[in-house]
């Protein structure tokens, strides 16, 4: 019979071990940390990400509208914006595990988030001066010139300072978050491998509000409310997160030497030992990848002289790092189909009858709600049904490992961009039986609901893919890196911008040449964006090829459990 005094003894030990509150002292487990924590920090990602979309779902519109760019020249804007975006979050992680922490890094990055979507607003004010009755209509051409193009130099500047508040702001929240729940508790344990999932469920019905409310507001009422509601959510979001500080659990950063100068120095060494044979170094089953860099486990005269080589946890740190590589590089045309969802997606239901009732139309942009649609309906089919049957299945708290629901999610994305492909073959021979290949303006009478398979098949792809990668790349990171982990998540998706931004420019070059109609013209009756989903799907048939056999050799850290 079990004791049961001893059965009480972790009721009576609350302590949550390395981690202290919010004045340094210990925390305890009853009041800390938790889902009552992950609630304020869910919050403010809920408001981030209806600021984020209420700017980027619609921003081609704006672009191509007040504005004035082509086509082709808007979407390769987003993408180089949408790009920055989610590169800049390597160097708000780098900042926060390095030196401000993640809580404060999460503050300072939400204020200048907050003065970027103010400035914002502001711009969309600007060009306020017509030619309506003036008695000198060409130097109020020429006021109204150089109005425009202050307003564009101010929106660019703006965009940008929300790209930068976005870098501090994003790998920090999700990384703060998951560190509410501890990974040693076996009941907390399960509870974080669950955040993940509610956490991109929370932010999909906060980026479904956006575009249910905001793309119509933008379009149909005012671009200067559409941009100063999220500039307003974004500061209630700061305030709710602000709130929650009491119940927040800050790890414990010990004495030790930065991480990135330990990883650092494992490779210095390493080049530095390149000539020494690795016959000298007594290699360990947990060292058998990239065995180079074991070398650093070695002074250069080959002894293990103590202050001049790297220990052997700093060199499996290194390597955790490395492994990544591949996973990293072979998901990239996976991102360049989702930077699809928010550019081409959206011009291509502009031409078609999004009409509701009489006089009454849909946004395009809006129509990326679907991805919301089909995230909220997966995610809780995901975590409540697939996972507890594939757990009975393969007894792994996950069900399947990360790697496999990441390249499930890639062949969905494929899926998907054939159904774009299709979708669009269908739209453009209907602008032709009616006559419409020369008028862009006239709606192609076809139903907007073709498009919503090609949504869906994205948003399960996000549950997938997306979910599955920011589990991943925090679980697979050194304790102290875990900012650094999703931010490399995030840069994945930033690279894959810039990528579909370089591809979409050199196509245009290539097939615009000699007066021709371009894949990407703004006519879109007489572009192509079909031959252009059948090449995205090609490549993500490709990258997925590449993806298995990476994550076939992929070796999971030890401490995971997936």
């Amino acid at each position: 019979m079990s004791d049961p005094a001893a059965a009480e003894t972790p009721l009576l030990d609350d302590s949550v071990k390395g981690c202290l509150d919010f004045k340094g002292r210990p925390v305890h487990r009853s009041s800390s940390g938790g889902w009552t924590s992950a609630s304020f920090i869910i919050a403010v990602e809920v408001a981030e990400r209806f600021a984020y979309y209420g700017i980027s779902s619609n921003l081609i519109t704006y672009l191509t509208g007040p504005l004035g760019l082509s086509t082709a020249a808007a979407a390769a804007q987003v993408n180089a914006w949408s790009g920055v975006a989610t590169l800049l979050p390597l160097l708000g992680a780098f900042l926060a595990d390095s030196f401000l922490g993640r809580y404060r890094t999460i503050i300072l990055a939400s204020l200048v988030y907050i003065l970027g979507l103010g400035l914002l607003t502001l711009s969309a004010t600007l060009p306020s001066v017509t030619t309506s009755g003036a008695p000198n209509a060409d130097s109020v051409t020429l006021n109204t010139s150089s109005m425009l193009q202050y307003q564009v130099i101010l929106f660019f500047f703006s965009l940008y300072l929300v790209a930068f508040g976005q870098g501090g702001h994003k790998p920090c929240v999700q990384a703060f978050g998951a560190d509410q729940f501890d990974a040693e508790h076996p009941v907390e344990c399960k509870a974080k491998s669950s955040f993940f999932n509610w956490w991109y469920f929370s932010i999909a019905a906060g980026i479904l509000l956006t575009l249910l409310i905001l793309n119509y507001i933008q379009e149909n009422l005012s671009w200067v409310l559409g941009f100063a509601i999220p500039a307003i959510v974004m500061a209630v979001g700061l305030l709710v997160f602000v709130l929650g500080t009491m119940t927040y659990r800050f790890s414990v950063k010990g004495d030790e030497e930065s991480p990135f100068v330990r990883i650092g120095r494992v490779f210095i060494l390493a080049i530095r030992n390149r000539k020494i044979a690795s016959s000298a170094i007594a290699t360990e089953e947990s060292l058998k990848q990239f065995k180079f860099l074991d070398k650093a486990l070695l002074a250069p005269d080959s002894t293990m002289e103590q202050g001049k080589v790297c220990s052997m946890r700093e060199v499996e740190e290194a390597k955790a790092v490395l492994r990544l590589a591949p996973i990293w590089a072979t998901c990239l045309i996976y991102a360049v189909v989702f930077a699809q969802t928010s550019t081409l997606f959206t011009k291509q239901g502009a031409t078609m009858d999004r009409s509701i009732t009489r006089g009454i139309e849909i946004p395009a942009a809006t129509l990326q709600c679907f991805i919301s649609f089909s995230i909220l309906l997966f995610i809780p089919i995901y975590d409540r049904i697939v996972v507890p049957l594939a757990r009975a299945f393969t007894g792994k708290p996950g069900g399947i490992t990360t790697l496999q629901r990441i390249g499930t999610g890639i062949a969905v994305s494929a899926m998907a961009m054939v159904i774009a492909a299709l979708v669009e073959m269908k739209r453009l021979q209907t602008a032709r039986e009616h006559g419409l290949v020369d008028k862009p303006n006239v709606t192609v009478p076809m139903r907007v609901w073709w498009l919503v398979p090609q949504y869906s098949l994205c948003g399960l792809s996000d549950v997938l893919a997306i979910v599955g990668l920011q589990e991943f790349y925090y679980d697979q990171m050194p304790n102290e890196l875990r900012s650094i982990g999703i931010a490399l998540y995030l840069s994945i998706l930033g690279v894959g911008s810039f990528l579909s931004s370089f591809l979409i420019s050199v196509i245009e070059t290539v097939t615009g040449k000699d007066g021709r109609d371009s894949w990407f013209a703004d006519n879109l009756n007489r572009a192509h964006l079909d031959y252009f989903y059948w090449l995205l799907a090609a490549l993500s048939a490709l990258g997925l090829a590449l993806y298995v056999y990476s994550a076939r050799s992929y070796i999971y850290a030890r401490r995971s459990t997936s």
